[in-house]
């Protein structure tokens, strides 16, 4: 059988709404997040992107699927060109730091990348899908914000360009055969996908860190 991309997400509907919910993105919408938590965000999501990019070139490579290997590949070039454009855009005005990955971006990367190479593609495309299906979402939802530096990050995930691009994924997703319990794993790693997600904007919101430096300075 194949699968029906709407019984994942009515399956983590749940963690969804507790996304639009959070103050990290409502305080976007209404223009007052604190520019230093939005920056932070914005640090980590550049890391998490790099991350991702790798994770998408080992799922193009596995799949036996010509044209499911060509749209991955694609989107790998899609996230170097745009997705560095708009993080380019906001380091032109603070500035590039080099600042240390999250626990929760650690947390996340190390899920994607575990299951791209270690598990079959159905699962590895259940895992990524969340990043897909929930910032396009997320931008529907928010829609524009009173502030340029948010309403130009809200206008770049509710574009029709990132639309298609989703969509393509969401096309992938329905070709895929599954059995029941195939099915089953695919919803487990599209709702653990999905709560990394709420974690990541939570740990921004929070600008988490470890308790200790990740390089020992003083050695």
């Amino acid at each position: 059988m194949t699968l029906d991309p709407e019984k994942l997400w009515k399956a983590s509907e749940d963690v969804f709404q507790s996304i639009l919910e959070h103050p990290f993105l409502n305080q976007m919408k209404e223009g007052n997040l604190p520019e230093e938590k939005f920056r932070y965000y914005i640090e980590q999501d550049y890391q998490y992107l790099k991350e991702f990019s790798r994770v998408l070139s080992l799922l193009s490579a596995k799949t036996c699927n010509e044209r499911a290997s060509s749209i991955l590949a694609e989107h790998v070039n899609h996230v170097r060109r745009n997705e560095e454009k708009l993080h380019n855009y906001y380091f032109s005005l603070w500035g590039k730091l080099q600042v240390e990955p999250s626990p929760t971006n650690v947390m996340y990367t190390s899920f994607l990348s575990s299951i791209a190479y270690s598990r079959p593609f159905y699962e590895g495309i259940a895992a990524v899908l969340p990043c897909y299906w929930i910032y396009l979402r997320v931008g529907e939802n928010l829609t524009s914000s009173p502030n340029p530096i948010y309403d130009r990050w809200i206008r770049n995930y509710s574009g029709k360009d990132y639309e298609t691009g989703v969509q393509e994924v969401l096309q992938l997703v329905r070709n895929i055969e599954v059995n029941e319990e195939q099915e089953k794993s695919m919803m487990r790693l599209f709702r653990m996908g999905s709560i990394f997600e709420y974690m990541f904007w939570d740990s921004a919101y929070k600008m988490e860190r470890f308790p200790f430096a990740l390089i020992n300075r003083a050695t």
